[in-house]
């Protein structure tokens, strides 16, 4: 019997699928299994607390998860890890928030704990690239054993942060089972699901290109968010758990939020690349032996995390106006801070505009890499501290 395939699809896309499905192993059906039954039994644990949008968001991010286990080899390990950690938290619970004063939920598990595990790794994960950059600069290798822990301890980090996410999700139900929510409903909470973001962001960059001395530069701009992240919780006890406002009461809440946060995580690693550029443009031009990775090589990964933060960061713009639509009945109303998410992204259109069709690169790009920064900054944290409008519920 012959074989045939739909002529409207090329031959060599059909050969690209074929080997995609080969390189699948035995671990990656595997977790696409576990996924599929751990989301098919929060459907069922939880099933009185979820609509029909509900469903389907845990569907789909059960698909997503999947995708992103077998584009993303460790988060194989990642996410049933974290979901298996998250459920220990809930079985030592019992249902009683009191409980929060049992050794494990104290100490490792309770949300708490765990994102106070996050925020000390973040620092010791700092700690140990610097140094680590350090040993390379002087011995002229690439990698060696601080650099590596940098990396054990950045996954630590991200593996805490998101525990303890999950861990609050379900605290919410404890402290009020008729107003349980998904944890991105305040600034304490999004700045902690920022920090696993950036983290296992820029782990998939560092793995892929293996630039581990680009670690230090990024984890020191996570420890100074875990800084302001510390003094919020302690000066404000931004870390209790509120009740959602009715503004924030829609599944729309749900994806808009955690697509605008990839957005900036990756606006953000681009930054700190762009610091690392010109170090390393201003070696190369003193023709000084730099211990960074060649300039090119940091560019192509500030250009992918910028491709990257503006497709996420314009679903989210996509995702915001439908919101704004279902709860105030119009699109845009050039509120504060859509008006600056709109400079934001005008911002990373131009630079993506500028690398890819007038071909620039080097210094300027960036520079303008940094600056945007602090154009992201101000549209994240500066709207709701001096700003008032539709989103003044985010304010400091």
């Amino acid at each position: 019997m012959t074989q045939t395939h739909n002529p409207a699809v090329p031959e060599h896309e059909l050969l690209t699928r074929k080997s995609f499905l080969r390189t699948l192993t035995a671990p990656d059906w595997l977790f696409a299994l576990f996924t599929a039954a751990a989301a098919l039994f929060a459907q069922i644990q939880a099933a009185h607390h979820m609509d029909v949008y509900e469903t389907v968001i845990l569907w789909s991010s059960a698909v997503s998860a999947v995708l992103l286990g077998w584009f993303f080899k460790p988060m194989r390990w990642f996410v049933p890890g974290a979901l298996l950690a998250a459920y220990g938290a809930m079985q030592l619970y019992g249902g009683n928030i009191a409980r929060t004063e049992t050794f494990f939920l104290k100490y490792f598990l309770s949300s708490q704990s765990a994102i106070m595990w996050q925020c000390a790794f973040v620092f010791f994960a700092l700690a140990a690239y610097t140094a680590g950059g350090i040993v390379a600069k002087r011995q002229h290798r690439d990698t060696n054993t601080l650099l590596g822990m940098g990396t054990a301890f950045a996954w630590v980090s991200a593996f805490a942060g998101f525990t303890g996410l999950l861990v609050r999700w379900h605290e919410s139900y404890l402290l009020r089972p008729d107003a349980g929510h998904i944890p991105v409903s305040n600034l304490y909470e999004v700045f902690i699901l920022f920090l696993v973001i950036t983290a296992l962001m820029y782990l998939y960059y560092e793995g892929r290109f293996a630039v581990q001395k680009l670690g230090g530069f990024v984890f020191t701009f996570m420890a100074g968010v875990v800084c302001f992240v510390l003094w919020y919780s302690f000066s404000r006890e931004a870390h209790t758990i509120q009740p959602l406002i009715p503004a924030l009461q829609s599944w729309w809440m749900k994806i808009h939020v955690p697509a605008n946060f990839v957005g900036y995580g990756a606006f953000c690693i681009a930054a700190m690349l762009g610091v690392a550029e010109l170090l390393a443009i201003r070696n190369e031009k003193n023709n000084r032996k730099s211990w960074l990775p060649p300039s090119q090589v940091i560019e192509e990964i500030m250009y992918k995390a910028i491709a990257v933060g503006f497709l996420f960061f314009t679903l989210a713009t996509i995702l915001g106006a439908l919101w704004a639509a279902d709860a105030w009945g119009r699109y845009w109303s050039w509120d504060p801070k859509e008006t600056w998410a709109f400079i934001v992204w005008l911002n990373y259109a131009v630079w993506l505009h500028l690398r890819l069709v007038a071909g620039w690169r080097g210094r300027i790009l960036a520079w303008w890499a940094i600056v945007g920064l602090f154009v992201t900054a101000f549209a994240f944290v500066g709207v709701n501290m001096f700003l008032s409008g539709l989103h003044s519920y985010g304010t400091l």
